[in-house]
Protein backbone atom coordinates (compact mmCIF):
# COMPACT_ATOMS: atom_id res chain seq x y z
CA UNK A 1 0.00 0.00 0.00
CA UNK A 2 1.37 3.68 -1.05
CA UNK A 3 2.20 5.74 1.92
CA UNK A 4 0.45 9.07 1.88
CA UNK A 5 1.25 12.36 3.31
CA UNK A 6 1.31 16.55 3.33
CA UNK A 7 4.17 19.03 2.95
CA UNK A 8 4.33 21.70 5.59
CA UNK A 9 6.40 23.99 3.54
CA UNK A 10 8.70 26.63 5.45
CA UNK A 11 8.42 28.87 2.73
CA UNK A 12 4.77 29.48 3.39
CA UNK A 13 4.35 29.01 6.89
CA UNK A 14 6.60 30.28 10.03
CA UNK A 15 7.34 28.37 12.71
CA UNK A 16 5.08 29.18 15.05
CA UNK A 17 2.30 28.10 12.38
CA UNK A 18 3.68 24.31 12.60
CA UNK A 19 1.52 23.43 15.91
CA UNK A 20 -1.72 23.93 14.85
CA UNK A 21 -1.04 22.05 11.47
CA UNK A 22 -0.04 19.46 13.17
CA UNK A 23 -3.13 18.78 15.27
CA UNK A 24 -5.06 19.65 12.11
CA UNK A 25 -3.41 16.75 10.65
CA UNK A 26 -3.45 14.60 14.04
CA UNK A 27 -7.36 14.93 13.94
CA UNK A 28 -7.30 14.12 9.92
CA UNK A 29 -5.54 10.97 10.17
CA UNK A 30 -2.84 12.13 8.15
CA UNK A 31 -0.28 9.58 8.43
CA UNK A 32 3.07 11.60 7.78
CA UNK A 33 3.75 15.49 7.81
CA UNK A 34 7.02 16.22 5.98
CA UNK A 35 9.39 19.37 7.12
CA UNK A 36 12.65 20.56 5.66
CA UNK A 37 15.64 22.83 6.16
CA UNK A 38 16.50 25.27 3.82
CA UNK A 39 18.66 28.56 4.95
CA UNK A 40 17.94 30.20 6.69
CA UNK A 41 14.59 29.43 7.50
CA UNK A 42 13.35 26.86 10.58
CA UNK A 43 15.37 24.12 12.14
CA UNK A 44 14.63 20.91 10.87
CA UNK A 45 15.32 19.05 13.88
CA UNK A 46 13.88 21.30 16.38
CA UNK A 47 10.29 21.70 13.98
CA UNK A 48 10.41 17.81 13.78
CA UNK A 49 10.64 17.23 17.77
CA UNK A 50 8.11 19.94 18.74
CA UNK A 51 6.45 18.20 16.03
CA UNK A 52 6.37 14.72 17.27
CA UNK A 53 5.23 16.33 21.05
CA UNK A 54 2.54 18.03 19.24
CA UNK A 55 1.30 14.68 18.09
CA UNK A 56 0.40 11.11 19.19
CA UNK A 57 0.12 8.96 15.39
CA UNK A 58 1.75 11.65 13.29
CA UNK A 59 4.89 10.40 11.68
CA UNK A 60 7.21 13.33 10.92
CA UNK A 61 9.51 13.11 7.63
CA UNK A 62 12.23 15.84 7.40
CA UNK A 63 12.98 15.39 3.90
CA UNK A 64 15.69 17.30 3.59
CA UNK A 65 18.47 18.61 5.89
CA UNK A 66 21.45 19.75 4.40
CA UNK A 67 24.83 17.40 4.94
CA UNK A 68 27.04 20.03 5.44
CA UNK A 69 26.02 22.21 8.06
CA UNK A 70 26.48 19.32 10.53
CA UNK A 71 29.18 17.27 12.35
CA UNK A 72 28.13 13.83 11.46
CA UNK A 73 27.92 12.98 15.20
CA UNK A 74 25.65 16.14 16.05
CA UNK A 75 23.42 14.79 13.47
CA UNK A 76 23.36 11.13 15.10
CA UNK A 77 23.05 12.66 18.47
CA UNK A 78 19.75 14.91 17.49
CA UNK A 79 17.73 11.59 15.37
CA UNK A 80 19.10 9.20 18.40
CA UNK A 81 17.60 11.97 20.66
CA UNK A 82 14.35 12.21 18.63
CA UNK A 83 14.24 8.24 18.13
CA UNK A 84 14.18 7.51 21.49
CA UNK A 85 11.87 10.29 22.53
CA UNK A 86 9.52 9.14 19.59
CA UNK A 87 10.13 5.54 18.39
CA UNK A 88 9.23 5.05 15.02
CA UNK A 89 7.48 7.97 14.11
CA UNK A 90 10.50 10.01 13.17
CA UNK A 91 11.96 9.64 9.30
CA UNK A 92 15.15 11.65 9.07
CA UNK A 93 16.32 13.07 4.93
CA UNK A 94 19.63 14.43 4.29
CA UNK A 95 21.12 15.88 1.33
CA UNK A 96 24.31 18.49 -0.70
CA UNK A 97 22.47 21.51 0.68
CA UNK A 98 22.20 24.62 -2.10
CA UNK A 99 25.75 25.15 -3.26
CA UNK A 100 25.40 28.78 -3.07
CA UNK A 101 24.11 29.06 1.00
CA UNK A 102 26.86 26.56 1.97
CA UNK A 103 29.42 29.09 0.86
CA UNK A 104 27.61 31.75 2.83
CA UNK A 105 28.34 29.39 5.90
CA UNK A 106 31.73 28.15 4.83
CA UNK A 107 30.37 25.06 4.62
CA UNK A 108 30.72 24.31 0.90
CA UNK A 109 31.80 20.79 -0.11
CA UNK A 110 34.20 20.59 -3.02
CA UNK A 111 32.96 17.51 -3.56
CA UNK A 112 29.50 17.06 -2.01
CA UNK A 113 29.23 13.14 -3.12
CA UNK A 114 32.21 12.35 -1.46
CA UNK A 115 30.73 14.19 1.29
CA UNK A 116 27.46 11.90 1.53
CA UNK A 117 28.78 9.21 0.82
CA UNK A 118 31.53 9.87 4.26
CA UNK A 119 28.38 10.80 6.46
CA UNK A 120 25.78 8.77 5.37
CA UNK A 121 27.81 5.84 5.86
CA UNK A 122 29.04 7.29 9.15
CA UNK A 123 25.77 8.50 10.53
CA UNK A 124 24.07 5.15 9.85
CA UNK A 125 26.65 3.21 11.80
CA UNK A 126 26.83 5.22 14.80
CA UNK A 127 22.85 4.79 14.50
CA UNK A 128 23.60 1.33 14.41
CA UNK A 129 25.54 1.35 17.64
CA UNK A 130 28.56 1.07 16.56
CA UNK A 131 31.92 2.62 17.74
CA UNK A 132 33.01 4.46 15.03
CA UNK A 133 36.88 5.42 13.44
CA UNK A 134 36.69 7.10 10.27
CA UNK A 135 39.57 9.47 8.33
CA UNK A 136 38.28 10.41 5.29
CA UNK A 137 37.89 13.68 3.54
CA UNK A 138 35.46 15.12 5.34
CA UNK A 139 34.49 13.15 8.08
CA UNK A 140 36.70 12.45 10.91
CA UNK A 141 35.89 10.02 13.95
CA UNK A 142 37.96 8.16 16.73
CA UNK A 143 36.12 5.41 18.67
CA UNK A 144 32.70 7.53 18.52
CA UNK A 145 29.90 5.68 20.07
CA UNK A 146 26.42 7.23 21.22
CA UNK A 147 25.77 6.85 24.62
CA UNK A 148 22.13 6.42 24.29
CA UNK A 149 21.59 4.44 21.43
CA UNK A 150 17.97 4.03 19.98
CA UNK A 151 16.22 0.19 20.10
CA UNK A 152 15.79 0.39 16.43
CA UNK A 153 17.55 2.62 14.00
CA UNK A 154 15.28 5.11 11.81
CA UNK A 155 15.67 4.86 8.37
CA UNK A 156 17.96 7.34 6.99
CA UNK A 157 16.98 8.59 3.67
CA UNK A 158 18.73 10.76 0.95
CA UNK A 159 17.65 13.26 -1.28
CA UNK A 160 18.68 14.26 -5.00
CA UNK A 161 18.19 14.69 -8.97
CA UNK A 162 21.24 14.06 -10.42
CA UNK A 163 21.82 10.03 -11.89
CA UNK A 164 24.96 9.95 -9.81
CA UNK A 165 23.30 11.61 -6.45
CA UNK A 166 20.42 9.00 -7.17
CA UNK A 167 22.50 6.03 -7.12
CA UNK A 168 24.54 7.12 -4.44
CA UNK A 169 21.63 7.01 -2.49
CA UNK A 170 20.32 3.47 -3.69
CA UNK A 171 24.03 2.56 -2.81
CA UNK A 172 23.87 3.73 1.12
CA UNK A 173 20.88 5.47 1.91
CA UNK A 174 17.58 3.37 3.71
CA UNK A 175 15.66 5.80 0.98
CA UNK A 176 15.43 7.92 -1.18
CA UNK A 177 13.61 11.48 -1.60
CA UNK A 178 12.41 13.17 -4.93
CA UNK A 179 11.11 16.35 -5.76
CA UNK A 180 8.31 17.42 -6.73
CA UNK A 181 7.04 18.58 -9.94
CA UNK A 182 8.40 15.24 -11.74
CA UNK A 183 5.92 13.32 -14.12
CA UNK A 184 5.43 9.74 -12.89
CA UNK A 185 7.42 8.82 -16.40
CA UNK A 186 10.08 11.07 -14.48
CA UNK A 187 10.33 9.52 -11.19
CA UNK A 188 10.03 6.42 -13.13
CA UNK A 189 13.33 6.97 -14.88
CA UNK A 190 14.92 8.75 -11.59
CA UNK A 191 14.10 5.61 -9.57
CA UNK A 192 15.88 3.45 -11.98
CA UNK A 193 19.19 5.54 -11.43
CA UNK A 194 18.26 4.50 -7.76
CA UNK A 195 18.04 1.01 -8.34
CA UNK A 196 21.48 1.17 -10.31
CA UNK A 197 23.03 2.24 -7.25
CA UNK A 198 21.42 -0.63 -4.95
CA UNK A 199 22.01 -3.61 -7.65
CA UNK A 200 25.88 -2.14 -8.11
CA UNK A 201 26.58 -2.36 -3.88
CA UNK A 202 25.02 -5.97 -4.44
CA UNK A 203 21.66 -4.82 -2.06
CA UNK A 204 18.72 -6.72 -2.48
CA UNK A 205 15.15 -5.87 -2.75
CA UNK A 206 13.54 -2.38 -4.52
CA UNK A 207 14.05 0.71 -3.42
CA UNK A 208 12.45 3.11 -0.97
CA UNK A 209 11.31 5.98 -2.45
CA UNK A 210 9.71 8.80 -1.37
CA UNK A 211 8.15 11.30 -3.91
CA UNK A 212 6.39 14.87 -3.03
CA UNK A 213 3.85 15.76 -5.77
CA UNK A 214 2.07 18.74 -5.87
CA UNK A 215 -1.36 18.79 -5.51
CA UNK A 216 -4.43 21.00 -5.06
CA UNK A 217 -7.71 20.62 -3.91
CA UNK A 218 -11.81 22.68 -4.34
CA UNK A 219 -12.48 25.32 -6.44
CA UNK A 220 -9.59 26.85 -8.71
CA UNK A 221 -7.26 23.29 -8.03
CA UNK A 222 -6.25 23.21 -11.80
CA UNK A 223 -5.59 26.61 -12.09
CA UNK A 224 -3.11 26.62 -9.02
CA UNK A 225 -1.51 23.48 -10.22
CA UNK A 226 -1.03 24.49 -13.96
CA UNK A 227 -0.23 27.95 -12.90
CA UNK A 228 3.09 26.23 -10.95
CA UNK A 229 3.93 23.36 -13.37
CA UNK A 230 2.78 24.52 -16.71
CA UNK A 231 -0.55 24.10 -19.37
CA UNK A 232 0.26 20.63 -19.32
CA UNK A 233 0.48 19.56 -15.90
CA UNK A 234 -1.87 18.19 -15.16
CA UNK A 235 -2.65 16.18 -18.73
CA UNK A 236 0.98 14.50 -17.76
CA UNK A 237 0.59 14.63 -13.86
CA UNK A 238 3.23 16.90 -12.79
CA UNK A 239 0.65 18.10 -10.76
CA UNK A 240 -2.42 16.20 -9.46
CA UNK A 241 -5.85 18.20 -8.68
CA UNK A 242 -9.24 18.15 -7.87
CA UNK A 243 -11.28 16.32 -5.77
CA UNK A 244 -9.61 13.26 -2.87
CA UNK A 245 -11.17 10.50 -5.47
CA UNK A 246 -9.15 12.37 -8.61
CA UNK A 247 -6.16 12.62 -6.79
CA UNK A 248 -5.54 8.82 -5.55
CA UNK A 249 -6.06 7.88 -8.93
CA UNK A 250 -3.12 9.73 -9.71
CA UNK A 251 -1.05 8.94 -6.74
CA UNK A 252 -1.68 5.46 -8.79
CA UNK A 253 0.29 6.09 -11.26
CA UNK A 254 3.27 7.20 -9.33
CA UNK A 255 2.96 4.14 -7.35
CA UNK A 256 3.16 1.93 -10.88
CA UNK A 257 6.60 3.51 -11.60
CA UNK A 258 8.03 2.06 -8.09
CA UNK A 259 7.04 4.90 -5.47
CA UNK A 260 6.52 4.02 -1.96
CA UNK A 261 5.56 7.21 -0.03
CA UNK A 262 3.65 10.23 -1.77
CA UNK A 263 3.86 13.13 -0.05
CA UNK A 264 1.41 16.29 -1.58
CA UNK A 265 3.18 19.27 -1.74
CA UNK A 266 0.22 22.01 -2.13
CA UNK A 267 0.51 23.89 -4.83
CA UNK A 268 1.77 27.92 -4.76
CA UNK A 269 -1.00 29.46 -4.02
CA UNK A 270 -3.50 27.59 -1.28
CA UNK A 271 -5.94 29.24 0.51
CA UNK A 272 -6.44 27.05 3.05
CA UNK A 273 -4.10 24.61 4.51
CA UNK A 274 -6.31 23.07 7.27
CA UNK A 275 -9.12 22.05 4.35
CA UNK A 276 -5.41 20.78 2.38
CA UNK A 277 -4.50 18.47 5.55
CA UNK A 278 -8.20 17.00 5.62
CA UNK A 279 -8.20 16.39 2.42
CA UNK A 280 -5.06 14.74 2.46
CA UNK A 281 -6.27 12.76 5.39
CA UNK A 282 -9.67 11.64 2.86
CA UNK A 283 -6.95 10.67 0.38
CA UNK A 284 -5.20 8.07 2.60
CA UNK A 285 -8.37 6.86 4.09
CA UNK A 286 -9.33 6.06 0.23
CA UNK A 287 -6.28 4.67 -0.30
CA UNK A 288 -5.89 2.75 2.38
Amino acid sequence: MTRIGAVFNPYHHAPEELRAAVQVAETAAVPELWLWEDCFRESGYASAAAALAWSENLRIGLGIAPLPLRNVAVTAMEIATIERMFPGRFLPGLGHGVQSWMAQVGAKATSPLTLMREQVTALRALLAGDAVTASGRYVTLEGVRLDWPVASAPPVYAAGQGAKTLALSGEIADGTVLVSGLTPAEVGEQIGHVRTGREAAGRAGEPTVVAYVTAAFGEGADARVTAQHGDDALAVDRGLAGSPVEVVAGIARFAEVGVDAVILDPAEGEPDFPAFLRAVGEVARLVS
